[in-house]
């Protein structure tokens, strides 16, 4: 996702210098990103250069040709705490301990997670939620809460069926509909005192295909 207030021109000299320098190893000249970029002067690149500096974007060190430098990103670790039902619900012991085990530590730029805390990550099982291109093997990145509005996809717990299920929530009279985004399956009802949101998804790993 774009950054704001980053223009086109910016975002292309960001991926023109880091192609470059991941292809020979070194950073680019100004003239080189002028070219690159077909920019109509060296003037031009300063000022974007200056301007991706002030945001923490690149480093440069003025007295060194080919010093630019991309800023590394903030790396977080979040716990990958096993895996949620994007289809039926599974049956899991209590809320305390569905999530208790932590299966391994995924390490995430903040941009992923959106600088967001209290960040943990389940793997799908189940394609309820294809249509919304989160499929089987996905893993989610989830923010603990408990609260959530209509249409956002939540990890939701539910008291009666002791069973966690990872749908969008819609709050109607009488009850709340559980939606997958699957269009071959059906909205789970149930009444509201029978569902306490657990975490909200703020971000979807893709599984790769080999």
């Amino acid at each position: 996702m774009r950054k704001p207030g980053i223009s086109d021109t910016r975002e292309s000299i960001l991926k023109f210098i880091q192609g470059f320098i991941d292809e020979k190893g070194y950073a680019p000249t100004v003239r080189d990103i002028m070219k690159g970029c077909n920019l109509s002067s060296t003037a031009v690149v300063q000022h974007h250069l200056n301007i991706l500096e002030r945001e923490g974007r690149i480093h440069r060190d003025p007295g060194v040709v080919r010093s630019i430098q991309m800023a590394e990103k903030d790396v977080v670790e979040v716990p990958l705490l096993g895996a949620i039902a994007a289809g039926k619900p599974i049956s899991v012991p209590s809320s305390e301990s569905w999530a208790s085990v932590v299966e391994e530590t995924l390490k995430l730029t903040t941009d992923i997670v959106r600088n967001k805390g209290n960040i943990y990550a389940l793997r799908v099982k189940g394609t309820s939620l294809v249509d919304a291109f989160i499929d089987d093997g996905d893993i989610v990145i989830m923010e603990a809460t408990q609260t959530a509005e209509d249409g956002e996809m939540v990890a939701v717990w539910l008291k009666d069926q002791q069973e966690v299920t990872l749908k969008k929530i819609y709050r109607e009279p009488e009850h709340i509909r559980l939606q997958p985004a699957n269009s071959e399956m059906k909205p789970i009802y149930t009444r509201p005192e029978n569902v306490e949101v657990q975490g909200k998804v703020v971000a979807v790993l893709r599984r790769l295909e080999l």
